[in-house]
């Protein structure tokens, strides 16, 4: 006892001496004090320059809501973390600016736009598209302005944004062209030789012909909107102020054709210039439709029963998927629990062996052994089959590389979970006079599910939108004939995607539409499950 005393005594002799005991811990306190407050300024400057490098082209787009959402999410940072109060919020927000930007934007953004009408063809505002028709009919007549041209760009001479230099042969006056319109250039920013043509421009890299060559289509699809038409180039060194053959109308808010007379009138419902007989030009501008793109989805003949096809073998597969891989997941898995088998870590190692290849390497492989002709499986079953030149034989066979994909991770959880289960259970089930099959079916099946039914919800859901599994095998193939933006292996989210990206044309909105009914489909059959979790939890509690 007096020995414990006098230890404790001892160890204590320095914070008894308020002088030489305190003075550095308050030193640390006053170096971390400083380095925190350092980081602070640090963090609120390149939050305040941030805010301001992203109000430019929200102001420049005039897009005010964004702005004075900007503007708030500043000042609100700006007062939490310059106050000495609230101090859990200091802790929260980072997180939640975070969520919001790339969790709840993301999927707003998604529902806003399948009430719209954004595409191909519509993705401007209704002043880019009479610019666009305008542009695009353009034609050199007799006496269309010549100009000297000389190629130049604002960044780097292979990809940076293409400009024309050009000088009125009347004034001399040296003009910088882009997609808006003519800009004059002050005369000292600018070197011309006696010809015309612009050989330096302060603030433009001016291309030389090899380097323009090489973007002699960009060139070539370019043009420069002026008031009567718009500029287009001649080859590498000339260019001409040429005639719009379809002129804007303000005063009757129409497109007219000046050769043939003929009028389109802009459709604010269909963001589009419709003529009298109802052809539609191909150049409009976004609008909002409302539900159009949902009630499309399941109206119109061409587009409802390929989809309500696709959602019903979406669901097969995605069942299929999930099912199969986590019964044979599962019984792999209750073989070699048994303490019986011998060498079980070696199999064990050998059977997830699958789930440590890349997927997407293994699905290309599976796709070539597939193949009709040179084919692994067909060569070892001796036969000749087209497995994905069928409806059938491509989903059996989309759904055999899921599974051979799939069990190695369904064997681990189950693993996991059968070892966490009391064997006193199972031993009590024996006692009883129980069968194994019924001590499995009584007591382990149970609690595997409860541990395993959240896992399965997630694996539903991810084999639900399992693009990889689909575009890297079949594609969605095979197509039928008349309709080649459906194919009968496609999932909702591959169709999705060929809506969106295909080759007809990107129709985002309505694409958008698609995603949301698939969200609420995943989102009904997760809350329906979870539920039945949470009754089989009060059940074997």
């Amino acid at each position: 006892m007096t020995t414990q005393l006098g230890g404790s005594a001892s160890r204590a002799l320095p914070a008894t001496d308020p002088g030489r005991g305190s003075e550095p811990a308050h030193r640390k306190e006053r170096s971390v004090s400083a380095f925190g407050l350092a980081v602070k300024i640090v963090l609120l400057g390149l939050l305040v320059s941030f805010s301001v490098w992203a109000a430019f082209p929200l102001i420049a787009g005039e897009h005010w809501v964004g702005l004075g959402i900007l503007v708030a999410a500043t000042a609100l940072l700006l007062y939490a973390y310059l106050t000495p109060r609230h101090i859990p919020a200091k802790y929260l927000l980072p997180g939640t600016v975070f969520l919001v930007i790339f969790q709840l934007f993301p999927v707003l953004y998604t529902a806003s736009t399948a009430f719209t009408n954004f595409g191909d063809g519509h993705r401007g505002s209704k002043q880019d598209a009479v610019v666009a028709i305008q542009t695009a009919s353009v034609t050199q007549v007799p006496g269309s302005t010549e100009y000297a041209l000389s190629i130049a760009t604002t960044g780097d001479p292979a990809t940076g944004p293409i400009v024309f230099l050009i000088t009125d042969p009347a004034s001399k006056k040296v003009s910088v062209g882009d997609g808006f319109g003519l800009k004059e250039l002050p005369a000292g920013d600018v070197t011309v030789t006696s010809s015309g043509k612009v050989t330096a421009a302060r603030g433009y890299t001016v291309l030389n012909v090899g380097q323009a060559s090489a973007r002699s289509k960009e060139i070539t699809e370019f043009v420069v909107p002026t008031a009567g038409g718009a500029i287009r180039s001649t080859g590498l060194s000339r260019a001409y102020e040429g005639k719009a053959g379809r002129v804007y109308d303000a005063a009757t808010d129409s497109i007219r054709d000046t050769t043939s007379g003929k009028v389109w009138k802009a459709d604010e419902s269909l963001g589009a210039f419709v003529a009298s007989d109802g052809e539609k030009l191909a150049q409009g501008w976004k609008v909002n439709v409302g539900f159009a793109n949902f009630t499309r989805a399941l109206t119109d003949d061409s587009i409802s029963g390929p989809f309500l096809g696709t959602l019903v073998w979406n669901f097969v597969f995605a069942i299929c998927s999930t099912g199969f891989t986590f019964l044979l997941g599962m019984f792999i898995a209750v073989a070699l629990h048994s303490s019986r088998v011998r060498f079980r870590n070696l199999y064990r190692i050998l059977l997830v062996l699958p789930y440590a290849m890349p997927s997407f390497a293994m699905l290309l492989v599976w796709r070539d052994m597939f193949n009709t002709d040179f084919g692994l499986i067909n060569n070892l079953l001796g036969i000749h089959t087209n497995w994905f030149g069928g409806a059938m034989t491509a989903r059996i066979a989309v759904i055999l590389v899921q599974l051979w994909l799939g069990y190695p991770y369904m064997f681990l959880v189950c693993t996991g979970a059968l070892q966490a289960i009391p064997g006193e259970l199972v031993d009590a089930t024996k006692v009883d006079g129980a069968s194994p099959w019924k001590g499995f079916r009584a007591v382990t099946l149970p609690l595997l599910m409860i541990a395993l039914t959240p896992l399965l919800i997630s694996s539903f859901a991810f084999n639900f939108n399992n693009f990889n599994a689909i575009w890297l095998t079949t594609e969605g193939a095979p197509f039928p004939a008349d309709n080649l933006t459906n194919g009968a292996t496609d999932l909702l989210i591959t169709y999705t995607y060929r809506l969106a990206f295909g080759a007809s044309g990107a129709q985002y909105g309505f694409a958008a539409a698609i995603s949301i009914f698939i969200f609420l489909i995943v989102a009904v059959v997760s809350t329906i499950s979870f539920r039945r979790t949470r009754h089989q939890e009060e059940v074997y509690s």
